[in-house]
C-alpha cells in the first residue's frame, strides 16, 4: 500500500493538511474526509484507501501515537509545533499499525515534508525519533492493564480517561465496546421496501459484475458491500433502489410499524434515512412531515428523498424545541432520532471522542429533555414514539426512557415481534434496546405509545 505522487499529488501532503484542520478542532475528520476524496476523485482506488487509512488511523488512534512518541522524544508531544506533531503522528501511525509500508520510506517522507514545509532544522530531530522508533518498536512500554486499567485502556485503545471512567461507574464491559469502537466498518445498505424481487436481482447482479460481495446484515433489508469502490458509482443508487445505512438505525422505522396510509413527522431528520424508511413503510398514501433546524439539514433530506424518489415526505425548517400547535395529538408515529453524544458512532466519526467533554453531555441532556417535551404532544392517543440515539450513554437512553415514563403519558411497548431471535432480551419485551459498538454501530431506541384518555 506504498503511496506515490500521482497527478502531481503528494498523498503524504494531502494528510497531513487534513491531520492539521482535524486536530485544530476546524473541521470534523469524517466531513473533511469525504470532501477530499470527492475532489481527488480521479486518484486511482489504492491512493485514496492509503489517504483514507493514514488520516483516519492517524486521528482514531492519536493517544496511543503520542504516548508512543513522548517514550522516544525529548520534547514532549505537547510542546511540540502542532506541524511537527501532526507529522510525527502519522509516519508513527504508517510505522506501527502499516505493515507493508518499509520503515524507511517513512522516515524519508516525513523529513522531506518537514524541508517542504520550512522546518529544515527539525529534519534530525524527525529523522532521530521516528528511526528509533522503527528499530525499537517491539520493546515499547504500555500501562500495566492489573494496576492501572484505566490508563491500560486510554492509551490501548486511544479513548480519553473520562470517557473510560464513565462507562466504569456504569458497570459497563469496557473492553469489547472499546473493541467494537476500533473495529473495521464495513459499509452497510439498506435496499429499499418497495423494490420487487426482479429489480432486488438486478442489484445485486449488478454487485457481481462489480466485483463487489454484499453479505445480509442483521436487519432484513441491510447488506454489507466488500470490495466497494464509490457507492455513488453504483448502478441503483442514483435510481434509488438503495441507500447508505447501519442496520441498527433501520430498526427504527421497522418497531414503528406504522399503518399504510398513516401520517409521520420525523423531528430531527437529517440526513433522511429513517424518514424515507418510514415513508417506504406507510405507502403512497401515508404522509411524513421531516423537520431540522438547518437549511443545511433540510438540503441533505431533500437530496435523499429525490435520490430515493420518494414521493410523500415534506421538509421544512423547525427548531423541535418549539411547539407547532397545529400538530397536537395529529401523528399516529413520530420519530425522535435526537441529537446526542454520539458515543456509538466513534468508530466512524473517530474525532467525537476527543471533541466531547461531560460539561457536553450535561447540555445534551437539557437540550434532549426540551425537545421529548415537545414533540411527545405531537403523538396522538394510541400513536407511537419512537425515541432513539447514536449513543451508548445511559443518561441519554434508559434514563430518559424513565424521564419519558414519569413526565409523559406514555408506556412502553414489546418490541420483541419486530426483532429477529439474537436480538430479542429482558429489554426488548419491555421496549428497548441498545445496540452496543460491533457487528453494528453503538445505537439505542425505545418504542413508547400513548395512552388513551
Amino acid at each position: 500500500m506504498e503511496s506515490n505522487n500521482h497527478k502531481g499529488v503528494n498523498s503524504r501532503e494531502l494528510i497531513l493538511g487534513m491531520l492539521m484542520e482535524i486536530y485544530a478542532e476546524k473541521e470534523y475528520s469524517h466531513i473533511l474526509m469525504r470532501q477530499v476524496l470527492e475532489k481527488y476523485d480521479y486518484l486511482d482506488h489504492q491512493e485514496k484507501a492509503f489517504i483514507k487509512r493514514v488520516t483516519e488511523g492517524s486521528v482514531e488512534r492519536k493517544i496511543q501515537l503520542d504516548y508512543i512518541i513522548n517514550q522516544f522524544s525529548n520534547t514532549p508531544v505537547n510542546k511540540m509545533k502542532p506541524l511537527i506533531r501532526a507529522l510525527l503522528r502519522m509516519s508513527v501511525y504508517q510505522l506501527i499499525f502499516m505493515d507493508r509500508i518499509p520503515d524507511s520510506a517513512v522516515c524519508n517522507e516525513a523529513v522531506k515534508l518537514a524541508v517542504k514545509r520550512n522546518f529544515q532544522s527539525l529534519k534530525g530531530f524527525i529523522n532521530g525519533v521516528l528511526r528509533n522508533i522503527a528499530r525499537n518498536k517491539d520493546q515499547i512500554k504500555y500501562p500495566d492493564q492489573k494496576s492501572n486499567p484505566v490508563e491500560y485502556f486510554s492509551v490501548m485503545y486511544s479513548m480519553p480517561v473520562w470517557l473510560i471512567e464513565h462507562w466504569m461507574k456504569e458497570n459497563r464491559d469496557v473492553e469489547p465496546i472499546l473493541q467494537g469502537l476500533l473495529q473495521e466498518h464495513p459499509l452497510t445498505i439498506r435496499l429499499k421496501e418497495t423494490l420487487s424481487e426482479v429489480e432486488k436481482g438486478q442489484v445485486f447482479q449488478e454487485f457481481e459484475e462489480q466485483g463487489i460481495t454484499a453479505s445480509p446484515q442483521i436487519h432484513p433489508c441491510s447488506f454489507a458491500l466488500q470490495n466497494c469502490n464509490g457507492i455513488a458509482r453504483l448502478k441503483g443508487f442514483q435510481e434509488g433502489f438503495f441507500t447508505v445505512q447501519d442496520p441498527s438505525s433501520m430498526f427504527v422505522a421497522t418497531v414503528a410499524d406504522p399503518k399504510p396510509g398513516s401520517y409521520g413527522i420525523d423531528v430531527c431528520a437529517a440526513p433522511g434515512g429513517k424518514t424515507i424508511h418510514l415513508a417506504e413503510l406507510l405507502g403512497e398514501h401515508g404522509q411524513v412531515d421531516a423537520f431540522d433546524v438547518s437549511d443545511y439539514k433540510l438540503e441533505q433530506i431533500q437530496a435523499n428523498i429525490d435520490r430515493m424518489k420518494t414521493r410523500n415526505v415534506n421538509t421544512a425548517c423547525r427548531d423541535a424545541r418549539i411547539q407547532k400547535e397545529d400538530l397536537i395529538e395529529k401523528a399516529d408515529v413520530v420519530l425522535c432520532d435526537i441529537p446526542c453524544s454520539g458515543f456509538g458512532v466513534i468508530g466512524k466519526k473517530r474525532d467525537i471522542k476527543y471533541r466531547t467533554k461531560p460539561e457536553t453531555v450535561k447540555e445534551l441532556l437539557l437540550l434532549q429533555k426540551e425537545i421529548v417535551d415537545n414533540v411527545q404532544s405531537y403523538v396522538k392517543p394510541g400513536g407511537v414514539l419512537v425515541y432513539s440515539t447514536c449513543t451508548i450513554n445511559r443518561q441519554e437512553n434508559e434514563d430518559m426512557v424513565a424521564y419519558i415514563l414519569k413526565n409523559h403519558p406514555f408506556t412502553l411497548t414489546d418490541i420483541d415481534a419486530y426483532l429477529p431471535e439474537e436480538l430479542q432480551s429482558e429489554t426488548t419485551k419491555k421496549g428497548y434496546l441498545q445496540f452496543l459498538p460491533g457487528k453494528t454501530d453503538g445505537f439505542f431506541l425505545a418504542k413508547f405509545t400513548r395512552q388513551k384518555r
